[in-house]
């Protein structure tokens, strides 16, 4: 396959540019601002308002600017999106279809319990499969977000050792490769940090948790992805977990990752207390944006008590929602009312749609699918880390650093070739990463176009022809930024 076949780089026929909508007014055309009728008095009693100051265009010229804007969105349903640790992969639409039926998505969260016993049941549902799937019986499932769910499990464990009276425990144990959401989330609920050194293994070794451990006795617990933000199993992880149990500690794990083994090993299994889902990463929830996220927390039946309410419980046939009142110890309220409704149609479709083979094969598929973009561009690209990766595969720029190519370089090529890049300079622990997730929806064919491309670049940074990488995109409406001047001039506000 070659280059040209592989990114069809000459179809650029509708690669155009599209002016602001001030550039396209004009004062003979009708808009927004119309004139005021005489003698109209406002029935609001407040002062007449004044011109708005939108551009006067017409109503074509509005619906077509915006559709053309909406073109230039890169999505998971325009090509493959490898972003490493953000899981971009296709949203089934059965579920958008499930979650748009009127009983669904006309419901209001002030409505009656007896009015809303099908939602709550979804919403039951949902939390025993992913209590089944994680080993993990407490489920909650209002946190907003991933970030949200961070919070909660964290202020879950603070009020567990609030409860048993250890207010000595003020801090954290976290890899230094973690999210950077980890450290944040922690210090947010009062804790001390300290950073455990994975150095050239990228995963967590015994002598260095023993190190940062001690005797244990200040420890709240620790926050570790399994598998981590290097693509990376933590193998030691239960030898890790029984140390900290046994000086006290709870295991939180950031279940970012949790595609990678979801059917095929319960995180309960290797000592986790509590964690997360991204139920966009798992189970193909659309991918946040600042809108409908979603972040479940799972934790272990001894701190069920304290995670956050409402939860749905089953009584009978009827169900309903615990308050503070039924849980006396809960850490309370996240926010006003149940979780990402929505959200959590679409994840109960998803799981209910594979089933418990189809889950496996989840797992399955996307580890296979990194270790195939690994095998496949190994001699191309530096591997920092020995043995074969989970979901994502992380390489580096040394090999084309040598040649004056950066991994920026390498990532703005991929534009011009028609990809949307890989994560980039994360994990910090890796100078120049690249870190490639391909999930479990991508065809061997997706990846083999990705491959040729990322073979291509290495290929002319070998014949030396390297000077052109740094121009790279070209044929992009807008080119390269000033990365560093647009950091330290940052223009805020549009002026006409």
């Amino acid at each position: 396959m070659t280059l040209d076949v592989a990114v069809n780089i000459r179809s650029r026929g509708l690669n155009y540019e599209e002016n602001l909508l001030w550039d396209k007014a004009r004062s003979d055309e009708p808009g927004v601002d119309l004139p005021v009728p005489e003698g109209l008095r406002l029935r609001t009693g407040a002062d007449a308002r004044g011109e708005i100051g939108l551009p006067q265009v017409s109503e074509p010229q509005v619906l077509r600017h915006f559709v053309r804007l909406s073109t230039m969105n890169y999505s998971i349903d325009s090509g493959f999106f490898p972003l490493g640790s953000c899981t971009m992969k296709h949203n089934p639409r059965l579920n958008e279809k499930l979650a748009r039926l009127p009983g669904f998505a006309n419901l209001h969260p002030m409505q009656p319990e007896s009015t809303v016993q099908g939602a709550l049941e979804v919403m039951y549902t949902l939390q025993q499969y992913l209590g089944e799937l994680t080993g993990l019986p407490g489920v909650c499932l209002a946190p907003a977000a991933g970030a949200h769910g961070e919070l909660a499990g964290m202020m879950t464990i603070r009020r567990a050792h609030e409860a048993r009276g250890e207010v000595q425990r003020d801090t954290v144990l976290i890899p230094d490769s973690a999210h950077g959401t980890n450290p944040a989330t922690a210090a947010i609920c009062g804790y001390k940090v300290k950073t455990i050194v994975t150095k050239e293994t990228g995963r967590l070794t015994l002598e260095a948790f023993r190190e940062a451990l001690g005797d244990g006795v200040n420890v709240a617990g620790m926050m570790v992805t399994n598998p981590n933000t290097c693509g990376l199993f933590e193998g030691r992880i239960v030898e890790i977990a029984g140390l900290l149990h046994a000086a006290g500690g709870y295991f939180y794990c950031d279940g970012a990752n949790f595609n990678a083994l979801v059917g095929k090993i319960r995180p309960a299994d290797f000592g986790v207390d509590v964690m997360h889902i991204n139920l966009h990463k798992t189970f193909s929830t659309p991918h946040g944006g600042g809108g409908p996220g979603s972040g479940p927390i799972c934790v272990t039946e001894a701190l069920a008590p304290f995670m956050p309410v409402p939860v749905v419980e089953k009584t009978g046939e009827r169900y309903r929602l615990q308050t503070e009142d039924d849980r006396p110890e809960t850490l309370g309220r996240l926010k006003g009312f149940h979780g990402q409704f929505g959200m959590h149609v679409r994840a109960l479709a998803y799981i209910m749609s594979h089933g418990n083979d189809g889950l496996l094969q989840v797992a399955e598929d996307a580890v296979l699918n990194a270790n195939y973009i690994m095998s496949q561009l190994k001699e191309d690209f530096h591997v920092p880390f020995e043995g074969p990766c989970m979901h994502e595969c992380l390489l580096t720029d040394k090999a084309q650093k040598e040649a004056g190519v950066t991994t920026l370089d390498i990532a703005k090529t991929l534009v011009e070739y028609s990809f949307h890049p890989m994560t980039v300079y994360f994990p910090l622990v890796v100078q120049g990463a690249m870190l490639i997730e391909p999930t479990e929806t991508e065809s061997q064919d997706s990846l083999d176009r990705f491959i040729v491309a990322m073979k291509s670049i290495a290929e002319d940074v070998r014949a030396g022809d390297s000077g052109r990488f740094h121009d790279f995109p070209v044929s992009t409406p807008r080119r390269r930024l000033d990365e560093v001047r647009a950091a330290k001039e940052p223009k805020l506000r549009w002026k006409r």
